[in-house]
């Protein structure tokens, strides 16, 4: 199974690292955006199934992101790659409905261990 993916983060080096941790054939569908309203623009255009989602950005960050994607009901897989790894972030973002927090610099191993978790990979 693949699926379509958005790669949110304002970094180009950190979305070319998100892209490259994919596991091979887990994308049929590689989208990018840097910012989050790029970001929900990206997701109503090309129905994307799993999101990487940076927290800070400009003009809306991940949480804006979370909160829009919880208003309007989309079915998008959330998971949170971001150095701000305080606890009391990550109970937010958990509460919004992302899958997982994993830190950056992400690694690969533990992006496939997410995904494997939620049966997704």
């Amino acid at each position: 199974m693949s699926f379509k993916v958005l790669i949110c983060d304002d970094s180009s080096l950190a979305r070319k690292l998100a892209k490259r941790s994919l596991p091979e054939g887990f994308a049929a569908e590689i989208h990018q955006a840097s910012n989050g309203v790029e970001a929900i623009s990206v997701i109503d255009k090309h129905a994307i199934e799993v999101l990487l989602l940076d927290l800070t950005m400009p003009v809306l960050d991940g949480v804006g992101v979370l909160e829009e994607i919880r208003r309007r009901a989309l079915d998008v897989f959330v998971v949170v790659v971001s150095g701000d790894i305080q606890p009391q972030m990550r109970e937010r973002v958990m509460r919004l409905g992302a899958l997982d927090f994993i830190p950056k610099p992400i690694k690969s191993g533990e992006l496939h261990t997410t995904l494997h978790r939620f049966g997704l990979y």
